[in-house]
């Protein structure tokens, strides 16, 4: 924070960004004729000293409301509350209220719910982080745009962007310059997108590389399945890496190993995914995937505001899923 008393303005946000006034105005107003790095520039100070604009003041010269609406189903998540909390800052940063309103039923009376809040002019733009039919926002015209996450289906599981499963091929990939050769999977459950992506990606990833055949044991999102897939191997052949579905999962692989007497990275690598708090403060810590919700709230509020400017959607937006490579994993035994 800037340190200052009292809240920020105008004026302020000018002389950090080195701008005139008039430019954050410009800014606030939605601008598209302004240069990509001058928007950078004051954004970053908008954030840098909080500052909010007058909102009601704004809405008088723009005929805007600076008000927009994210929907949620009427059970959240975790991770559906990180990707409300990213889509709130960033609509602040570009000077939006936020409304939020939570709702229940089928996927059509969602629908039916969304197109009513588009259309009430209570708001300029609705974000819904809720599943919709094919084409409903589409299917009559409104007074908002509207942004509909694809990213998570009727229950609220992960699809779409958040269940992209190429870093189980980065990490292999990274294991086999390592000198891994034998690798095992142990899923989660299959009737779960996610877990059912983590597994294709493996089996593909290991046979593209010749390292075939793909082995897979089918488990659950728990630590028993991974006690469980150590008690099935035998000490012939063993794998050297074994690639979790989850850093529950993970855990019972480290467990189960160490009971067998294997050491880990010594004689197995080991990885999970989720970024679990406990991950890190394992012994050895566990290497895993971070999935940034958070970000994703961002992402897609970014996309909403880009509408309400006639801008195109961004076309730098930050990945969701990042590995974080941590102690569980090493270059193969010799």
């Amino acid at each position: 924070m800037s340190g200052l008393t009292g809240r920020a303005t105008i004026w302020q946000v000018a002389a950090r960004a080195g701008v005139s006034h008039q430019t954050v105005s410009r800014y606030i107003n939605g601008d598209p004729r302004m240069r990509p790095e001058t928007r950078a520039r004051v954004a970053a100070s908008v954030r840098e000293l909080g500052y909010r604009p007058n909102l009601a003041a704004r809405s008088m010269r723009t005929q805007r409301n600076q008000r927009v609406a994210v929907v949620l189903p009427a059970m959240i998540h975790q991770g559906l509350a990180m990707a409300l909390g990213g889509a709130v800052l960033a609509a602040n940063e570009e000077g939006y209220a936020v409304q939020v309103v939570s709702e229940s039923g089928d996927l059509e009376e969602r629908a039916d719910r969304v197109r009513e809040i588009a259309e009430s002019g209570d708001v300029d733009g609705v974000l819904a982080l809720i599943p919709l039919p094919p084409a409903s926002p589409g299917a009559s015209p409104s007074r908002a745009a509207v942004v509909i996450a694809d990213d998570y289906d009727e229950g609220s599981r992960s699809i779409g962007e958040l269940a992209d499963a190429s870093p189980i091929a980065e990490m292999i990939e990274h294991l086999a310059e390592l000198g891994h050769r034998r690798f095992l999977h142990v899923t989660g459950e299959l009737r779960f997108h996610s877990a059912r992506e983590r597994k294709r990606v493996f089996v593909e990833t290991i046979e593209g590389l010749g390292l075939g055949p793909a082995r897979v044991h089918e488990g659950t999102w728990t630590a028993q399945a991974g006690r469980e897939a150590i008690s099935a191997l035998g000490d012939v052949d063993r794998p050297t890496a074994i690639i979790t579905a989850c850093d529950p999962t993970a855990a019972g692989v480290l467990e189960a190993a160490s009971e067998r007497g294997w050491s880990v990275p010594g004689d197995l690598s080991v990885t999970g995914w989720d970024n679990h708090v406990l991950g890190a403060n394992m012994r050895p810590s566990l290497t895993t995937v971070d999935t940034d919700h958070r970000q994703l709230g961002r992402n897609l509020m970014h996309r909403l505001t880009a509408s309400l400017r006639n801008e195109d959607p961004p076309a730098d937006e930050a990945p969701l899923n990042e590995i974080l490579w941590r102690g569980s994993t090493g270059p193969a035994p010799h």
